[in-house]
Parts: C-alpha cells; sequence; structure tokens
C-alpha cells in the first residue's frame, strides 16, 4: 500500500529544511574541508543503490515489474540531468550581474513558472482558486526574504543590471522545466518507479562524475585526480548531508510518480520558512515581521490550494449536502447595497 502523499511532503520538508542546515554545520571556521562537488556526485550514488536494490527485490515477486527498455524510451532520462546541468551554469552567471539577496528573492519565480508550465506541457487543469494560492506562495516566501525597506540589499534589488533579470528568469523556467520534464517521465508509462529512478540516477552519476573530471582539468590536476581525493575532509555531518541530499531526490521522484510538481514546490517552500525559524533558535537569526508576515501568507496559500471548495466559500445548505454538485454551483457575492 503507497504512503499517503501529504505523508511524503511532510518529510521531505523536513528533510530539506534541515538541508541547509547540516550543510552549514559541516563549514569548518566559515569553509569547507571537503570538495562540495563530490557530494551531489555521492548522492546520486546513494540513490542509484537504493533504487537498486528495491527493484532487485521487486522482480524476485510475481509478477515482476513492468520495465521498458528499449532506446525511444531510455533515451529520454538524461534529459532532466542535461537541463540541471545547463541551470547551474545559468545560476552562476546570474550570480554575476545580481547580490545573492535579489538571487533568492528571484529564485521564487520559479513557484509560478511550475505551475504555467504544468498548466501547458502537461495539460493539467489548475482553477482560478488554485492560481491564486501559488500566486501568494511566491508572495509570501518573497516577503519572507525581503529585508527592511531602510537597508542596503532593499536598494540593491531593483538596481541590478537587466542582463541580470533576464538570467534570473531563465533560471525559474528551467527549473521549472526540469521539474515537470521529470513528472512526465515518471508518469509516461506504468514502469516500477525504481526502475525509472535507475535510469535518471544513472545517467545522474554520470553527469555529476564528469563534472569532477571537467573540475580536474581545469585546476590542472594539481590536488590528483577526483577519486582519489573524493572523501577528504568528510566528517559525520558531512555524510549527514549526503544521506539528506539523497533521501529528498528519491521523495522527490516519489511525489513526481504519484503526486505532482506543485505538492513538491509547496513542500521545499514551506521548508525555506522552516529553516529560517530553526536558524531563530540554531544561528541566533534575528526574526523579522516579513518572515512572520510570509508564514501567515503562505499558510492562506496552502489551505486555498488543498483544501475543499465548501471550506473555502459559504455554500446554501441544500449544496453542502450534495458536494457533487459543486461543479456547477455560481456563487453567489454580496455587494454593499
Amino acid at each position: 500500500m503507497k504512503m499517503k502523499w501529504y505523508l511524503v511532503a511532510s518529510l521531505l520538508t523536513v528533510l530539506t529544511s534541515s538541508q541547509g542546515i547540516l550543510t552549514t554545520l559541516s563549514q569548518s571556521n566559515g569553509r569547507y574541508k571537503y570538495d562540495y562537488a563530490t557530494v551531489p556526485f555521492l548522492a546520486e550514488v546513494f540513490k542509484l543503490i537504493v533504487s537498486s536494490v528495491f527493484l532487485w527485490r521487486e522482480c524476485k515477486k510475481s509478477p515482476p515489474p513492468k520495465m521498458t527498455t528499449d532506446w525511444k524510451t531510455v533515451r529520454l532520462f538524461p534529459i532532466p540531468s542535461i537541463i540541471y546541468l545547463i541551470h547551474n551554469n545559468v545560476q552562476f552567471a546570474t550570480l554575476m550581474y545580481v547580490d545573492t539577496s535579489t538571487y533568492q528573492i528571484m529564485g521564487n519565480l520559479k513557484i509560478v513558472t511550475t505551475g504555467i508550465l504544468f498548466r501547458l506541457f502537461l495539460k493539467k487543469k489548475l482553477f482560478n482558486l488554485q492560481w491564486m494560492a501559488i500566486v501568494l506562495l511566491a508572495v509570501g516566501t518573497t516577503t519572507s526574504q525581503v529585508k527592511g525597506c531602510g537597508e542596503a540589499s532593499c536598494d540593491s534589488l531593483f538596481s541590478a543590471p537587466i542582463q541580470g533579470y533576464m538570467l534570473g528568469i531563465l533560471s525559474a523556467c528551467l527549473s521549472a522545466l526540469a521539474g515537470v520534464y521529470t513528472e512526465f517521465l515518471m508518469k509516461k508509462n506504468n514502469d516500477s518507479l525504481y526502475w525509472q529512478n535507475v535510469q535518471l540516477y544513472t545517467f545522474g552519476a554520470i553527469f555529476n562524475m564528469a563534472r569532477l573530471v571537467l573540475d580536474d582539468f581545469r585546476g590542472g590536476f594539481e590536488k590528483g585526480p577526483w577519486w582519489q581525493r573524493v572523501f577528504n575532509g568528510y566528517s559525520i555531518t558531512t555524510w549527514l548531508v549526503v544521506l539528506n541530499l539523497g533521501s529528498t531526490g528519491l521523495l522527490v521522484s516519489w511525489l513526481m510518480k504519484y503526486a505532482d510538481n506543485i505538492v513538491k514546490v509547496y513542500s521545499t517552500s514551506m521548508a525555506m520558512l522552516l529553516t529560517m525559524v530553526l536558524s531563530v533558535f540554531l544561528f541566533s537569526f534575528k526574526p523579522t515581521l516579513q518572515l512572520f508576515l510570509g508564514i501567515i501568507v503562505c499558510m492562506m496559500s496552502l489551505h486555498m490550494y488543498f483544501a475543499p471548495p465548501n471550506m473555502l466559500v459559504d455554500l446554501p445548505p441544500s449544496v453542502r449536502s450534495d458536494p457533487e454538485s459543486l461543479i456547477n454551483v455560481p456563487v453567489d457575492r454580496k455587494t454593499d447595497s
């Protein structure tokens, strides 16, 4: 019996929120003692091993899981890794034109672009209230990140070159495209989730390994080949970062298969707010009015998107007793006479 999507989404929220905290704790005097590029590679290997074990267990059962092996299907699985590779480069290019605060705020555009691509490419219909909820989520997360308008960082938000804003929009579109395309792959057929994961993470590991090799060539192999120093500087906290990153990836693939991108967007957005709240206690982060307002707006958005219609509008008693009639019932709006 499959787990309920909201349990998986809640677990994803907790793990994603702890990701930034663990990464910060893995630093020593504000620096990484390990090569941070090895973390995504090891996380991909971890996801590949876990998925392979579960697939092996499925294959021992009767009937065996469905696994499509024709090249026309398999060749589609490297595409998400390619999109993420381009996205990472666009991220670095964006940071050449805008500061970190502006970049984080612009990153919330991916919430709206995910909704748009979700509608265009997957043909999933969103109701007007759901569109409003998605926009509110973007507004809420942005509000929580904006600092006081008397600070210099607030002025810099609108003073970046136009190239920075264009690259920021492109970054948001690429992030949304990768997620929507992955959902398309996972739901394209009835193949085993673990078989699809094995294909995704095999290509993910290959692309991350290629990045490590490229970094070696760029550095002239000064520190030796990457496989000789892959575990250098690793501590227990660093391994927790790897396990956390791998586990969140596995949960995301589950949501892509059995839920959708919007659920993932809400999970990661709530995780960002949870991280800010936890940082108040762990890192002496000072809470702001914007943070509290952002949390309230995001909670309203969450309720608007997932609550049943009869909890959002006042309906006549006769309609409440017949939920199926909600589809065709006009909502009367009271106006002042």
